[in-house]
């Protein structure tokens, strides 16, 4: 089990996310503790109204609300009512047991949870400090895996990340972690650190980690509002699971934002055009007329991964190379024609039909290098951060914060 904490400005916000999911059926309300009416029988306005109460008492505290998700391994055994002991033991152990708390159990993932809403402001208008919020959580986590005999996050090294392994030096695994965590490290990796002026240079670097940016069919209202979708991918490139907002994310990672990074980041790349047309132009000489797997092969020895692209013709594709020394993603046919698709394959003597089979099993391979570390291990500057530090830089900007244990 681990224990993923978000202190977030608005109460009500975080009460809609979960009501939305138990109007969508994709969640079930487990528990209401400290409300004056019964589970059943409360409404939204019940529940809204009752947080509002305790928050009036102390407006000056910016962060007041608290949303917690527990997380368990495939293999253990829950039913509802463990699931409400485990939740209110946590509770009682990180000191919000006589605090009003909501407790959702998720279904939207393959992996069981439950997640928990809660302020942190007491009936008198005093606030409990989240100051070590992250000592009490781990605690409590140790204290209920023993107890319950869950699967344990960590077996000797209490740190961090070692207990939830970074989304973003490896593929994301459906069921494995929350999908919506997994998918936000990745995104936010790939959008600060890479160099990508198309959502399909975007998508080449995402799809290598089994995320997808989605803006639905041409036709759609989603495409004429210029909404966006992320999706995981399974390891042969197929949607898996409940899609999510772009919006859903606190970064935002929207249509808006990545219009804005395509024309910032277009002039920035072209540095490392030259580099990437050179190894193409190696890795051609290496292979001759033989085969695209030995071609890209050639390519992953200096860290560029040819990513194959269906049109929406799908006998058609489009390559786009990313190069994970550089962190930028070219479009093969921006570097020149010879480089697109039929340059390549002209090459290469190979042709469109037999094509299609030997470019899915090339991407299967590569995507399966990445999942254990390769051609490149992604910036982990975040990954081993103590959620203490975390929470003290915090608690002096009033930021929202989110800790994981």
């Amino acid at each position: 089990m681990f224990a993923l904490i978000n202190v977030t400005k608005s109460i009500s916000r975080t009460l809609d996310y979960n009501e939305q999911k138990l109007r969508f059926g994709t969640a079930e309300l487990l528990l209401a503790s400290g409300f004056i009416k019964s589970t059943e029988r409360l409404s939204y306005p019940d529940k809204l109204r009752q947080f509002e109460r305790y928050t009036s008492l102390n407006e000056r505290t910016l962060c007041n609300t608290l949303h917690i998700s527990l997380n368990f391994d495939l293999s253990d055994v829950l039913t509802k009512e463990k699931l409400i002991d485990i939740t209110v033991q946590y509770m009682e152990t990180i000191g919000f047991g006589f605090q009003p708390f909501l407790v959702y159990q998720h279904f939207d993932s393959a992996h069981p949870h439950v997640h928990i809403v809660t302020i942190n402001i007491q009936k008198d208008g005093s606030r409990i400090s989240v100051h070590f919020l992250c000592h009490q959580s781990m605690k409590a986590r140790k204290e209920i895996e023993t107890q319950f005999g869950l699967k344990k996050a960590e077996k000797s090294n209490p740190d961090v990340s070692q207990a939830i392994p970074s989304a973003i030096t490896q593929k994301v695994i459906y069921g494995r972690h929350p999908t919506k965590q997994s998918i936000s490290h990745v995104l936010k990796e790939v959008i600060d650190n890479y160099k990508f002026s198309s959502l399909p240079e975007f998508n080449a670097i995402l799809k290598l980690f089994n995320v997808m940016a989605d803006r639905g069919r041409e036709n759609s209202n989603m495409f004429k509002w210029k909404g966006l979708l992320y999706r995981v991918l399974d390891d042969d490139g197929r949607p898996i699971g409940t899609p999510i907002k772009a919006s859903m994310f606190y970064h935002k990672p929207t249509l808006a934002l990545l219009e804005r990074k395509f024309i910032e980041n277009n002039p920035l790349k072209q540095a490392s055009a030259k580099r990437i047309i050179v190894e193409i132009e190696f890795a051609l000489a290496k292979s001759g007329q033989t085969s695209l797997p030995t071609f890209i092969k050639e390519l992953e020895k200096s860290r560029i991964c040819p990513v194959l692209r269906k049109n929406k013709e799908e006998y058609q594709f489009e390559i786009v190379y990313v190069d994970f020394k550089t962190k930028t993603a070219f479009n093969g046919i921006d570097l020149g024609i010879e480089y697109g698709t039929d340059g390549i394959l002209n090459r290469l003597g190979l042709s469109r039909h037999i094509l299609l089979p030997m470019a899915e099993r090339a991407m299967i391979q590569t995507r399966q290098k990445i999942s254990s570390g390769e051609p490149d291990r992604l910036n982990e500057r975040t990954s081993g951060i103590p959620s203490d530090r975390l929470l003290g830089a915090t608690a002096k900007t009033g930021k929202p914060i989110s800790i994981s244990v």
